[in-house]
């Protein structure tokens, strides 16, 4: 009789667990997909929507539905490629065979990176200092003025690829990392101002 009665209490909180890790389960999942379609409706208002979901979708635990989050995930993404990309044009400035002109417009762009990234890098300390309604707006020009100045940076850097007078693998490996290094930045910007119109 007792080990009936043993059974019926364990079969009662077994399925008492597996009814609350169900909640669970179902509640998790339904943040998750709000989190992302709060991504996905915060990306749509870029200029490079799919980029930006692509590149901020994985972060939506993170970011969960906070506009601050969002904004400052994009800066993360923006600076990690940027700073890749800026490794990456330190390494083919050095490659051999080079014509004079595209030795030129590597050493000014790898300049251009070095200052895009320190940018990126200054906005995102300055972001983490928001913690006062009185120094918001302050802290939000600064921000919104070095990601544009960012931007521009990448913007000659691409401009040195035009035209041309130079042609061939390294013109192209580099714009195409430059153009997803402006993209980045652009929605990142765009982000940024919808955060800093939230408080306007």
């Amino acid at each position: 009789m007792e080990s009936s009665s043993a059974l019926a209490n364990l079969a009662t909180t077994l399925l008492f667990c597996v009814a609350i890790c169900s909640y669970t389960i179902s509640i998790s999942s339904a943040q998750a997909s709000t989190n992302t379609e709060f991504i996905r409706t915060s990306c749509s208002k870029t200029t490079y929507p799919r980029l930006c979901y692509t590149s901020l979708s994985s972060h939506a635990t993170l970011v969960q539905t906070s506009p601050k989050l969002l904004a400052s995930a994009s800066l993360n993404v923006t600076l990690d490629k940027a700073r890749s990309i800026s490794t990456m044009m330190v390494r083919l400035s050095r490659a051999r065979g080079m014509k004079p002109r595209e030795v030129g417009a590597m050493r000014d762009c790898v300049e251009e990176l070095s200052s895009s990234v320190d940018e990126l890098r200054r906005s995102i300390d300055e972001m983490g200092e928001i913690k006062r309604p009185s120094n918001f707006g302050l802290i939000m020009n600064d921000v919104q003025t070095w990601v544009s100045a960012a931007l521009t940076d990448e913007t000659t850097c691409s401009d040195g690829f035009a035209g041309s007078m130079m042609n061939g693998n390294t013109k192209t490996v580099v714009r195409n990392e430059i153009v997803t290094i402006a993209h980045l930045t652009s929605n990142a910007l765009a982000l940024i101002n919808h955060y800093a119109s939230l408080h306007g």
